[in-house]
Parts: structure tokens; C-alpha cells; sequence
């Protein structure tokens, strides 16, 4: 991702590779400690849960197969986007849904408000990175 985007253009700003592993550990290390709340059984943090598969699904189309039809090329992350992303993250949402662990009025709003929090939270970690380690 970070050769991609400093040929993006106007799809997206250039990402270091610090910037990028920092960010991707963070969420990563955020989803683990989420899932385990969730599996000791919080139904606040199965929310959490529910909100970041839905960031993952829709990160699926955007920006990944978006960026990949826009651009004509390839965006780095769209076959695990689309081989891995996708389904697990569709199975996760459909299985809480079927187990009554989601209550979809509840996840109406909490599922796009913690994929919107997500979103958000990119480039903060992405200027947290480039502020924290100066220029690369």
C-alpha cells in the first residue's frame, strides 16, 4: 500500500510504511482485545465486533475494488479483501444475527457508527505515526 499510493493521485494521499504497519497493528491489536471481550461474554463489546466486520465489508468495495476499477490497476489488498474479508466477515455478521447475539435494530445504528469511528480513526493513526517518528 505504501508504493501504491504515492501513485494514487487523488484516490489517496502517500502512506509511509511505518504509517501503514502502525495503523494495521493498532486496529489489529484493537480487534483481538474487542474479540476477547466479546467472547467473555459482553454483548456491548459483540457490537464492537459486529461494527469492525462491517468496516471490513464494506472496505471491501471502498476502497479497495473501487480504487482497483477507478484506477485500472490493481490496489495492493483487494484479493484478501475480496477472498478473505468478505466472506469471514459476512459468515460473522450472518452467524450473530441467526444466534440472537445482534439485535438488528441495535446494530442498525451501532454496526455503521463503530465502522464510522474506523474510518475515522485511519488517518489519525496515520499522522500519529508520521508526527511520532519525523520524516522516514
Amino acid at each position: 500500500m505504501p508504493g501504491w499510493s504515492k501513485h494514487a493521485g487523488r484516490y489517496h494521499v502517500p502512506v509511509s510504511a511505518r504509517q501503514f504497519r502502525f495503523a494495521v497493528l493498532v486496529l489489529t491489536l484493537l480487534a483481538w482485545v474487542i474479540v476477547g471481550w466479546s467472547a467473555l461474554g459482553s454483548s456491548f463489546a459483540g457490537y464492537l465486533v459486529s461494527g469492525y466486520a462491517l468496516a471490513m465489508l464494506v472496505n471491501v468495495v471502498f476502497p479497495h475494488l473501487a480504487a482497483t476499477f477507478a484506477m485500472r490497476r490493481y490496489a495492493p489488498g483487494t484479493a484478501t479483501a475480496v477472498l478473505l474479508n468478505l466472506p469471514v466477515t459476512a459468515l460473522l455478521l450472518q452467524q450473530g444475527f441467526a444466534e440472537e447475539k445482534l439485535d438488528p435494530d441495535t446494530f442498525l445504528w451501532a454496526g455503521p457508527l463503530v465502522a464510522i469511528t474506523i474510518a475515522m480513526s485511519i488517518p489519525v493513526l496515520f499522522a500519529a505515526r508520521a508526527s511520532a517518528s519525523g520524516p522516514e
